[in-house]
């Protein structure tokens, strides 16, 4: 494998990474991240505060190029989650900004602060880059959101970071002119592998807002930005705010590629951010243990719905309840999603029966399921244990009807899972956000909605209204949450 980062080894002062009104070219980033290799060459692992700055990036960087792998630590995370994430990753140490406050888990860690005051632009003289690590050692410890159990260690490797940097560069034609711009959190694969380590290998710039804001979105792609990388929450304010923010509007049209995941963005999204702007957003998939599998390519059709073809290098198949390989691309036949290719990760720390469970053979499974059509494209249907409901012998899946009910002008958000019944075995449940809380949808309505543009028995038989929906840090719904959450004004069945 070549160089991780080549840019990092030229004496460049092209911008690199940019918070706000803090900067560093690929010089000083090389400086920094040098110095912290330096100062953790001798560790085991080390755990990276990872708050949304400058420090997080150096950090990190620094860890690969010593060779030592980093654990991003979410500074949201609980107190019991963060026990459990550092007693299972065991770090020599913790790298955090000057004046974190750490919580108990990391507090009784040595610590190295990572201080980048008076930072400018160094002597060639006074930085080097220790050799590069073999492209089978361990980069990256992503933890897993732990929704059916504790979370698990998700070990990354060089080669599995690079390959789908490069499978991504093929795909949406990135280079080292792009400058993205994005507001994601720095301690998952979306925001700190695409989102910084992206960048960073290609050559070009990162600009992130620290936080989102379309005002922000609006600022930095009117002013340079090339990319916007998202999650559907993002796009559905954007959505929101077209109508009356030119700038927006603008800024959005003379983008190179826009970029949504983490979760699916939903079809009235997709067709008001196209309708206003005449740009297309392309979804991609991946998972914290395979990277990315799959994208819209930047030269091929749109397909908003889809998350596109298999990327560079990557195997997909579909298989059946009974693990037969499912051989019809009809874009109506659900299997589970598996994946093999040199992007998958390498085990999960300290659970060797979890790693042997998660693969058929040289195939991951995903846990997602999912359609082909004809010409390739991978559309998902959700994930096996809480988005494909089975319901009087057929195969529903949530995300089609969420759309549709999505369409309706009262409904704002709509999540569609799988409840009990004693007759069909499961039957369809939809938790709605209204649009007016003081004048919620027709529940009639919405069902009736549904049997015309679906099928009578995709109808959700239980229908829900909630202030919000739970979501995660990336946007994703928590639908286990869901049936434990008080609702408004009680629910209606249907027949």
């Amino acid at each position: 494998m070549s160089l991780l980062f080549p840019a990092l080894h030229a004496a460049s002062s092209r911008p690199a990474l940019r918070f706000g009104d803090r900067e560093l070219s690929y010089h000083q980033l090389a400086a920094a991240a040098g110095d912290v290799a330096a100062r953790v060459e001798s560790a085991g692992r080390v755990a990276v505060w990872a708050t949304p700055g400058l420090e997080t990036c150096v950090g990190v960087v620094g860890a690969l190029l010593a060779g030592v792998p980093a654990v991003p630590v979410n500074p949201k995370s609980g107190e019991r989650e963060l026990a459990h994430i550092v007693t299972d990753s065991a770090p020599s140490l913790v790298l955090a900004e000057p004046g974190a406050e750490l919580p108990d888990a990391l507090a009784s860690l040595p610590r190295a602060d990572i201080d980048l005051t008076g930072t400018g632009e160094p002597s060639d003289s006074a930085w080097s880059l220790p050799p590069e690590p073999g492209p089978e050692s361990a980069a990256l410890i992503v933890y897993t959101s732990g929704t059916t159990g504790p979370p698990k260690g998700v070990v990354l490797s060089r080669r599995a970071i690079a390959s789908s940097l490069d499978a991504l560069e093929d795909a949406w034609r990135w280079t080292e002119d792009d400058t993205l711009v994005h507001a994601l959190p720095l301690f998952h694969v979306h925001g700190l592998i695409l989102g910084v380590l992206g960048p960073l290998r290609r050559g070009g710039a990162l600009r992130h807002l620290g936080r989102f804001t379309t005002e922000g979105v609006a600022r930095e792609l009117s002013s340079g930005g090339t990319m916007l990388f998202g999650v559907p929450t993002m796009y559905h304010r954007i959505a929101e705010a077209l109508a009356s923010d030119p700038a927006l509007v603008s800024a959005l049209s003379g983008a190179r590629l826009l970029v949504s995941g983490s979760a699916a963005l939903p079809l009235p999204d997709h067709e008001r951010i196209t309708e206003a702007t005449g740009r297309h957003v392309i979804e991609r998939y991946g998972m914290t243990e395979t990277l990315m599998n799959t994208s819209v390519r930047a030269d091929g059709t749109p397909r908003p719905g889809t998350v596109g073809v298999p990327l560079k290098d990557v195997d997909v198949r579909l298989v059946d309840d009974a693990g037969e390989r499912v051989t019809v691309q009809d874009g109506e036949t659900v299997g589970e999603l598996q994946v093999r290719g040199p992007n998958l990760f390498t085990e999960y720390l300290n659970r060797p029966d979890a790693t042997a469970e998660a693969f058929d053979g040289g195939w991951f499974r995903t846990g997602d399921m999912a359609t082909r059509d004809a010409d390739g494209y991978v559309r998902i249907v959700g994930r096996k244990a809480t988005d494909l409901i089975k319901s009087g012998g057929y195969k529903i899946g949530a995300g089609e009807i969420e759309n549709v009910l999505l369409a309706h002008p009262g409904v704002a958000e709509a999540a569609v899972a799988a409840e009990p019944d004693p007759d069909l075995g499961e039957r369809v449940a939809a938790w709605i956000v209204p649009a007016d809380p003081a004048n919620p949808p027709d529940t009639e309505e919405l069902t009736a909605l549904v049997t015309r543009q679906l099928a009578p028995h995709k109808r959700p038989r239980t229908v829900r209204f909630l202030d919000a929906l739970p979501r995660n840090d990336m946007g994703k719904v928590m639908k286990r949450e869901l049936p434990d959450l008080p609702v408004q004004g009680g629910s209606s069945q249907a027949p």
